[in-house]
């Protein structure tokens, strides 16, 4: 088995892809891809882009299930780290899990039991 890779979304948007047969992020129809990270790289990931927020999924997902393309490439604040990036909609079967992402009661941001 692959390595997994993760993808934090709200929890509204992953229940819209599951009754609509696909999980599209909107940053598919913004930038061509849905952004996704290697297990260190998902708090900082959630500190810069969703921190303040509550109701988060993250989900696992097996890159050997993917349907669409994965391509590992730059991140914009550190251009020498790669972040795996699926270039389609997200198909149901390569999600294997979908854990809860919650801040704790002072706001911090940890990785929850379950993936640590």
């Amino acid at each position: 088995m692959s390595e997994m890779i993760y993808h934090i979304a709200t929890r509204t948007a992953w229940t819209a892809g599951q009754k609509s047969g696909e999980y599209r992020a909107d940053s598919l129809e913004q930038v061509g891809f849905i952004h996704c990270s290697k297990i260190g790289q998902i708090l900082r990931v959630a500190n810069n882009a969703y921190a303040g927020q509550s109701e988060l999924v993250i989900l696992v997902i097996d890159p050997s299930k993917l349907v669409a393309e994965i391509r590992w490439e730059p991140g914009t604040d550190k251009p020498d780290e790669l972040f795996p990036h699926i270039y389609g909609p997200l198909n149901h079967e390569a999600v294997v899990g979908v854990v809860n992402f919650e801040p704790g009661p002072t706001g911090e941001i940890s990785l929850p039991a379950g993936l640590t």
